[in-house]
């Protein structure tokens, strides 16, 4: 797969016409909390080791095993890989918090990192463009003129999502439905989200469209019927395609995957055909 090019895995749907779209935040169109990994990573990874049994299994063999069950979760709400925290320090012998607790740190620890971003967003010495997934702008743009309404939805705090979306400029796109993590976890999810716009719109499956780069969400648009676009985005060279993001998005049945937004007019072309000229795409 090239640079910049559209590799499909499912052909579009017969007489699809996208009305409603989904995107996922971190990742997808936000390069903010780009490095989250090596936040979370070596954390859990002292959690663990911190344990009765922990202490007598090598340090590298505690961050593989943190590594897949964060993993595992990515996409969902920050709280479920915090559960599974507890649940292995509970298995090495260990007497686990709260999981809010883990949660709370973990926040802690990943703003500080990523203040900076923040400040130079607010202050104006970092531009929108230096954290958005190369192409965003022009993406919200064309599904909005083709009559698409967008909604965001992360499992990033709903607070910090909405402050963000509205640092990177993006949030006009979306005209108030933006959707983030709430403090009673259960009350959110993707899938909620989702769902939600299906039966309120009484939408069949190839008039929605979604976008993201975890497999949570490619499953559940893929769930609701929907037509899912698996971003493979390089988020630290912002540049070219995550190979191991593309893996994970293939195996959660993604219907086409892109590297990001930069061919977006070819990605038009394919999601909205008649309306433009068509391009060519890798099969």
């Amino acid at each position: 797969m090239g640079e910049g090019t559209i590799e499909v895995l499912h052909p579009l749907p017969k007489g699809a016409r996208f009305r409603h779209g989904v995107l996922d935040f971190d990742g997808t169109v936000s390069l903010i909390r780009e490095g989250w990994q090596q936040i979370m990573i070596p954390y859990f990874t002292q959690e663990l080791a911190d344990t009765p049994e922990g202490r007598t299994i090598p340090e590298e063999e505690l961050r593989r095993e943190a590594e897949e069950f964060i993993a595992v979760n990515t996409g969902k709400q920050t709280i479920y890989q915090c559960i599974e925290l507890a649940g292995h320090i509970r298995s090495l012998g260990g007497e686990p918090r709260d999981p809010q607790e883990y949660k709370d740190e973990y926040t802690r620890r990943l703003l500080s990192a990523i203040q900076e971003r923040l400040d130079g967003l607010e202050k104006g010495t970092i531009s929108p463009e230096e954290l958005l997934v190369p192409g965003s702008e022009e993406l919200l743009r064309m599904l909005t003129d083709h009559g698409v309404k967008l909604y965001l939805a992360s499992g990033t705090d709903h607070d910090h999502v909405l402050k963000e979306a509205k640092l990177l400029g993006i949030h006009r796109w979306f005209e108030g439905r933006i959707y983030g993590a709430q403090r009673d976890y259960k009350t959110f999810s993707k899938k909620m989200v989702i769902d939600r716009i299906v039966k309120e719109n009484h939408l069949e499956g190839p008039e929605l469209l979604g976008l993201g780069d975890g497999y949570v969400e490619i499953e559940n648009i893929r769930g609701a019927g929907g037509y899912a676009c698996g971003v493979a985005s390089n988020e630290k060279e912002r540049r070219g395609i995550d190979q191991w993001k593309r893996k994970r998005l293939i195996r959660a049945r993604a219907d086409l995957i892109i590297p990001d937004y930069r061919n977006w007019k070819e990605l038009e072309n394919f999601l909205f055909p008649g309306e433009g000229q068509e391009g060519e795409y890798a099969v």
